[in-house]
This record gives C-alpha cells, sequence and structure tokens, in this order.
C-alpha cells in the first residue's frame, strides 16, 4: 500500500519499534525523532502519526496480537514525547487483563468477570499484554483542577483477514486510527497551553472486540469518576461527511442528550448533531460506558458511511488530511471550551435507554 508519511519518517518509527521486545513496555521512550517535530503543519503531523499507526508493519493492530502491542509503544512514546503526565501502573501502561473465551464458535477475548476467573483458562488462553495508554494533563485552576474531562479514542483495529483484491490487512486508517493521532495532536498542543480542569488522555484497546478496554478503565480510574465532568471520544474523522456540512465539519453523537452539542454550537464550533440516527452510533462506541455511568459522553466522527469500513481499504489512500486537520481544530476548541467553560449536563430524557449508573 502506498505509505503517504515521508520515507524516512516510516522508517525510522519502524525501526525503532522493530528493536523493541514484544511486551509493550511503554515506561521508557526511544530515542527516534518525533512524527509531530517542530515545524510542521498539524496537516504534515497527522499526515506522519497516521502514516505509522496505518502501516502494514502494524498488521492491523488487532487485540491480543503484536500489531497492537506495537501500536501501543508508538502512541505511548509520542505522549512521552509531548511532555503528558504518565497515568499507568507502568508509565502510560494500564493492563487490562483478557482471556480467550468461546462465543458464538469463536474465541473471542473477555474481561475478568464474577462468571469468567482467568486463573481457570487452559494455558495459552491469557492475554496478558493487553493495555490502555493513560495520561493526565493537570488543569491550571485551583478549583476546577479538582475536576476532569476524558478525551479518547481506541487504537486497536481488525488485524488481518480475508484477502481482498490481494491484500488482507485491514490498516483502520479512519478505524480508528484517525481517532488516535487526533487524540495524540490535542494532547501536544494542550500539554503547552493547559485547561482549567484536568484532562484525562485514554487511548484504549478492545473496543472492535466490545468496547473491553474502556469498560476496564471504568473500573479502575486514574481520575475519580464523580469529579469527571465530560467525556469525548473521537472515532473516525478521516474523511468529510457532506451531510455534516463536508470538510471541516464533524458530528456528534447523542447531540440532544446532553447540554455538550448546545454550548460547542453557542461557541461556533462546526460540530453538528448526528444526521443519521438511526444508525444509533451513540451506542457503537466508547462513549457508552462513560453514558451508562452517569458522565455525559459523545463521540465525534466524520464517518460518511464509506465502503472501506472493516475492509483492507480502509488506507491512508483514502483520508482527506486537510479535512481530519481541520476538525482536529474544532476538537481542540470544543476540549478547550468543556475543559474552561460550564461542565455538561444531561437533559431530560437524556439517558434514556441506557443501563447502570453510578
Amino acid at each position: 500500500m502506498r505509505r503517504l508519511a515521508p520515507a524516512f519518517a516510516v522508517l525510522a518509527v519502524l525501526a525503532a519499534l522493530a528493536a523493541c521486545s514484544p511486551a509493550p513496555d511503554t515506561s521508557a521512550p526511544d530515542q527516534r525523532p518525533s512524527l509531530a517535530d517542530e515545524g510542521l503543519s498539524r496537516e504534515q503531523r497527522l499526515r506522519n502519526l497516521l502514516g505509522a499507526l496505518a502501516d502494514d508493519s502494524m498488521m492491523g493492530r488487532r487485540t491480543g496480537t503484536e500489531g497492537a502491542a506495537m501500536a501501543a509503544r508508538f502512541v505511548a512514546s509520542e505522549l512521552e514525547r509531548y511532555g503528558v503526565q504518565p497515568a499507568g501502573e507502568s508509565g502510560y501502561a494500564q493492563p487490562v487483563p483478557l482471556g480467550l473465551v468461546e462465543r458464538r464458535g469463536r474465541l473471542r477475548p473477555a474481561l475478568p468477570s464474577p462468571d469468567l476467573d482467568l486463573d481457570t483458562l487452559p494455558p495459552g488462553s491469557l492475554l496478558s499484554d493487553e493495555v490502555n495508554l493513560v495520561g493526565i494533563i493537570p488543569g491550571t485552576d485551583p478549583t476546577l483542577r479538582e475536576e476532569a474531562v476524558i478525551i479518547g479514542a481506541h487504537f486497536d483495529h481488525v488485524g488481518v483477514g480475508p484477502a481482498v483484491d490481494g491484500d488482507s490487512i485491514y490498516n483502520g486508517a479512519d478505524d480508528d486510527g484517525s481517532g488516535t493521532v487526533a487524540i495524540l495532536e490535542i494532547a501536544r498542543e494542550l500539554v503547552r497551553t493547559p485547561t482549567k480542569r484536568t484532562l484525562v488522555i485514554l487511548l484504549s484497546t478492545g473496543e472492535e472486540v466490545g468496547i473491553l478496554g474502556t469498560r476496564w478503565y471504568l473500573e479502575h480510574p486514574v481520575f475519580p469518576l464523580d469529579r469527571t465532568v465530560a467525556d469525548l471520544q473521537i472515532e473516525m474523522i478521516a474523511r468529510p461527511d457532506s451531510l455534516a456540512g463536508g470538510p471541516g465539519h464533524a458530528w456528534l453523537t447523542g447531540y440532544e442528550r446532553t447540554t455538550m452539542g448546545d454550548q460547542l454550537a453557542a461557541a461556533g464550533s462546526p460540530i453538528v448533531p448526528d444526521p443519521r440516527p438511526d444508525e444509533r452510533f451513540f451506542f457503537r462506541s466508547d462513549n457508552l460506558p462513560f453514558a451508562q455511568r452517569g458522565i455525559p459522553a459523545h463521540t465525534l466522527s466524520s464517518y460518511n458511511m464509506h465502503g472501506d469500513y472493516h475492509t483492507p481499504a480502509d488506507d491512508i489512500d483514502g483520508v482527506d488530511f486537510e479535512h481530519m486537520a481541520a476538525v482536529v481544530d474544532a476538537a481542540v476548541q470544543a476540549v478547550r471550551f468543556l475543559a474552561d467553560g460550564p461542565k455538561p449536563e444531561w437533559k431530560e430524557g437524556g439517558r434514556d435507554g441506557l443501563t447502570g449508573g453510578r
């Protein structure tokens, strides 16, 4: 597949990642040049970062594979380089214990639960290297810093699958490489000019197999959930959506459920309501478990229902980086508004259809 990142940058990334041990040691960064070096435009940085994360060498970043571990090391090294404060058990890494269990005739990753003791699984059934990447940018306001806004995306994808036109690597450039590098770019900017509230950066694993990383985080938060005032996930922003207004515009799932969307609109944001509510995207991403805990939570996207979804064609060749950079501009301002301004609240009936709670 054609790689759009400069050849020297991608080769440097791959050489450094190949030299790493299989375990995702995210406590010590390597010494390679960052793909988000000074002097580059936002579009160039996104192009470089996504070119590395969605490279064939990552083998589609499927949960439980070395490709996912490589992606975790890459993401952690960028967070360290930007100066984000580590918040995992080892550096940025928050281990997520998973075991392979049979469901509907297939082995699928699962979290431990009252019904599943991972210690009872056969040898070789444990996925011991799975991690979320968690960091913190402390708030600046003496009072508001005791509250947090979470921003996140999932870095996993679906791995290697049936070949299409000779290509069997499902790179996941849009899903959700685009959201992952958007979060990196937001973190890079806001660590330099922090917000009043604390920001928690959460790059999660296992979304494609049941939103597992986010569910584990909620059982093991690094910041108290009762002081977490909002969650904003970013997923699939690599291509413009004409129903949202075209290039530079994005939409928010569950827009009508909280005051978040109205607050952003009042601030002049190009973020609009989800134009396809019948697709129930609000219930199909990492925002859902946060909403079920009572935290106003939405996903920002510009997914236009393109046919490359979950195919090998979800590659950087299909990415509109000018559009993507404009959406990240909007996301930076949205995060800053959430972390500096009034906290969003649930509207009447906004939690209808959800289960769970604090």
